[in-house]
């Protein structure tokens, strides 16, 4: 023990430029981390869906689908799917779908997640809006 503090303040007492810089570094890297890992952590607070990850992503969709019960309703579903990105609502349900069935969701959230994707396939596209 008295050799590992003799070595230590020999360390500190040479007039060697990269070993103090080296030092300083050291320890302004555990003094950062330190500080943004413990003492004032990253909380995220009203964030948009579209930063969800994927299992949050799938419970969006699938709250979606619950809530879409009737043909007049896919509108409302297609703005609230809108909110995860600029993909297309069927192409966002097969991901969910995808990613449920790959995670063993049970058979009725499945179910409803099918029934949401056939209720938008069957739902032709409209056509854009253009000038002449």
């Amino acid at each position: 023990m008295a050799q590992s503090l003799e070595l230590a303040i020999d360390l500190m007492s040479m007039s060697s430029t990269p070993v103090r810089v080296l030092l300083a570094l050291a320890l302004g890297i555990l003094l950062g981390l330190l500080y943004g890992w413990l003492i004032r952590p990253v909380e995220y607070v009203n964030t948009t869906p579209n930063s969800l990850r994927a299992d949050y992503r799938t419970d969006y969709v699938l709250m979606v689908a619950e809530t879409t019960t009737r043909p007049q309703d896919l509108d409302q579903a297609q703005r609230r799917l809108g909110a995860l990105g600029p993909q297309a609502p069927a192409d966002i349900v097969q991901q969910a779908l995808d990613y449920a069935k790959a995670n063993h969701f049970s058979t009725q959230d499945i179910d409803k997640l099918q029934a949401l994707q056939k209720a938008f396939e069957s739902v032709k596209a409209s056509p854009e809006i253009g000038g002449p």
